[in-house]
This record gives C-alpha cells, structure tokens and sequence, in this order.
C-alpha cells in the first residue's frame, strides 16, 4: 500500500501537471471503484483544480465549488499519467481523469477491487475521512509519546494504526522499528522515555530520508514505480538476506496477508520472534535464539 512518502511523491508529481487545469472529462470504467452517487461523478467536468492534498493514505483532489475527488489506492491501486489521449496496458483502467496537458489513470493489480474513489462536495464533508491519526513529521516528543501510550498495543501496530498515526504502513513501519533498534512486539506500556525518543527520531528521519530519495527517483517525471519492495530497504521484504548493519539474516513474522520483516541481532537481541503458524508446526523444534537458528 503506497504510505506517507509515497502519497507526498504523488501529490507532488499532480500539483505540477493538474492544479490550475480544468477537468475535460471523466470515464469510470469500472463502476465498482466508484463508492459515491451524489453528486455524479460527472460534475467534476468542466471545473479547475484548485489544490490536492492528503488525508492519511487518501489522495484529495480539490475542484471548484468545494467539490473533492477522494482516492484512496488501498494496497494494489496506483496511479498513471499519460498525454492527452494516451492509456495504460495492464493492469488496465479502472478510471479516467482528463485533463488539457494529459490523463490520470487509475489502476489496480490483481483481482481484488480495493482501490476506490469518492466525490464530496462541501469540506465538512471531508470529515469522515479523517481517521484522527497525527501527522508525525510535524509531531514534538511530548505530543509523539502521548499519542503513543494513549493505548497498550505492540509498537509495530500502534505505528500502523491509522486511528493513532497517519500515513504509517506495513513496509515503512518495519524501515523505521529497524532504525530505532526496536522489537515490532515490544508493547507500548513497556516503552522507556529513551525508546520513545529513538522511535520518534527513527519516524522523522525515516519518512525523510524516503521522501527525498523517491523525489530524486521521480525527478520531474511522474511516479510509476511506486511498491512497497524498494531496493535500498533495510529489512522490509528482505528475508533471508544480511541486514545492511550487522549482516545476520532478516526475519519474518507473517499474519493474514501481511508479514513484519526485522532483524534479530539489532532488534531483539537475539531472539527470534514467534512466527504463528510455522511456531506452532515445528513446536519443540522452533529456534528461540537467532544462533540457534544459524
């Protein structure tokens, strides 16, 4: 799922090429990605673009008359630019944005739907939306760490919950809890001041350095190689292979459709952490130190 310097890339790469333009003309063709009725959908033709902006991992496209095309990509969803006219292979269109210097097509892989759009007018609208989660390269220490002990959870999800911090995923939430030298289980109500303190610098300068590194990658093009798995990540996505600071293997835990990525000998000290379904195979068997393991 594109996050927090995925979605800045974007909106940087729209602000140059579609604020200030009038929408010429929209195509949803497939009416399963549109999750609005009113206003139609078609009322965005004709009206200039006058800002886009991001709302979690939402992209807001705002037009004329307070009208806001929401896009939320979800996992697999992504976003093309083409010259006027121009069209995508596959995965193929799921909608089409017109406008004079070229077209915005919205795609997504796969066979699941998950990509959607919504047309709001009036910004009191825009509220629900807003999951309440804060904006963390703005956030100080104080406010960082009260929003991060205001629940007990593990650190890998309070990162990832959208309710607490905006913008944070599963890929950027395992390049960070590396950087900080911290357990993805570690709870929050066992977090010390120090750990808060690294974890908040670990988020800013995480976020940071990926945002400038993908503006270097995009350039003045338009962003077509965003994913989750980028070259340059030090444990997400990247099991099995040595960890860029110690060289000892990466590790995973995988759940449901998703996997945390971390290293032991600079996150746990050692221990291997629990992966459920392949722990409960091997039971007596499972290694619970990384040297163990090796």
């Amino acid at each position: 799922m594109p996050e927090l310097p995925d979605i800045t890339i974007y909106l940087e790469a729209l602000e140059r090429r579609i604020v200030g333009q009038p929408c010429t003309g929209v195509e949803v063709a497939n009416p399963f990605v549109l999750r609005t009725v009113q206003p139609p959908i078609q009322q965005l033709v004709g009206r200039r673009v006058i800002g886009v902006s991001r709302i979690g991992k939402r992209i807001v496209v705002e037009a004329e008359g307070e009208l806001f095309l929401v896009i939320h990509l979800m996992i697999a969803g992504r976003l093309r630019w083409r010259p006027p006219g121009g069209k995508v292979g596959r995965p193929s269109a799921l909608a089409r944005f017109e406008f004079p210097a070229g077209v915005l097509i919205l795609t997504e892989a796969g066979k699941k739907r998950r990509a959607s759009v919504h047309l709001v007018a009036g910004r009191p609208n825009l509220a629900s939306f807003h999951r309440g989660g804060m904006e963390v390269m703005d956030s100080t220490i104080e406010a960082f760490a009260a929003r991060l002990r205001s629940e007990n959870h593990t650190v890998k999800r309070s990162l990832t919950d959208p309710r607490l911090f905006s913008g944070i995923g599963n890929a950027y939430s395992d390049e960070i809890l590396h950087r900080a030298r911290l357990s993805p289980l570690l709870l929050t109500s066992r977090m010390t001041d120090e750990d808060v303190s690294h974890l908040h610098l670990a988020v800013r300068e995480t976020l940071g350095d990926w945002i400038e590194r993908l503006r270097a990658e995009a350039g003045a093009g338009f962003p077509e190689k965003v994913t989750a798995f980028r070259k340059g990540m030090a444990v997400h996505g990247r099991f099995r292979q040595p960890c860029p600071v110690c060289g000892a293997p990466i590790q995973r835990i995988r759940y449901a459709d998703n996997e945390t990525n971390y290293c032991a000998r600079c996150q746990t000290g050692g221990r291997l952490l629990a992966d459920r379904a392949l722990s409960r195979l091997l039971k007596a068997d499972w290694p619970r130190r990384l040297d163990e393991a090796e």
